[in-house]
């Protein structure tokens, strides 16, 4: 089971993982921002704000390459194209209700060839407060109980950093309560201390970042 205590691993000078450089964000033909630039480092958690209707989902949908930048560079590590796969958790989190919370968990790592042991489904259920859920249909949850079932992949998602090196997260403390938000914030803190990147929205501050891109400045 994956440990969520932080060891520090050495990043390197040469540490850039994520270059965008002019990219138009935009909807079918209707450009939302302009000119974006974003330079994310391995050891860096970057909070992504901006105003409604400024595309912060459609921008980590675009870099999750679900859809097409018509405009502008994006390069992972230096390599045009998407040679990285980002590990994307959007807002909806793909929680099917009428399936159980181990059902939902399984099908949401299988999107990413990671196939978890019945104890790991456990202790993982158990760090996000949901010990003994595994049988339990997800329309009978709480909204803050299913987006914890939709975060407790990022516990797995820890130990693959070579795979999927950056993180695209997309209000992951929405519905939280304080106790969860400092365990999410901690679980980036590892990741990003073993040579990855977070790239989050979120509408709440973010302790644990360091660094802010805020579409505003770019909005058309």
């Amino acid at each position: 089971m994956p440990n969520p205590t932080p060891t520090a691993i050495p990043i390197s000078a040469t540490s850039s993982l994520l270059n965008c450089q002019n990219v138009t964000i935009q909807r079918g033909e209707f450009p939302l921002c302009e000119a974006v630039n974003l330079v994310l480092n391995r050891g860096d958690i970057c909070h992504l704000v901006g105003e409604n209707g400024t595309g912060k989902t459609t921008f980590l949908m675009q870099l999750a390459g679900l859809i097409p930048v018509l405009t502008g560079d994006i390069s992972w590590q230096g390599k045009a194209g998407l040679p990285v796969q980002p590990f994307y958790v959007a807002h909806q989190l793909g929680i099917h209700l009428q399936l159980t919370v181990e059902q939902n968990l399984r099908f949401l790592l299988a999107l990413y060839g990671i196939k978890p042991s019945a104890e790991a489904l456990e202790q993982a259920l158990d760090w996000v407060g949901l010990a003994g859920y595994e049988k339990i249909n997800c329309y009978q949850l709480s909204a803050g109980q299913t987006r914890r079932v939709g975060l407790a992949r990022l516990l797995f998602a820890l130990e693959y950093v070579a795979q999927f090196p950056c993180w695209l997260l997309d209000e992951p403390l929405t519905a939280l309560d304080v106790n969860m938000i400092a365990k999410i914030e901690h679980l980036m803190q590892t990741f990003v201390q073993r040579g990855g990147a977070v790239l989050m929205t979120s509408h709440q501050t973010v302790a644990v970042a360091n660094k802010q891109l805020d579409l505003t400045l770019y909005m058309v």
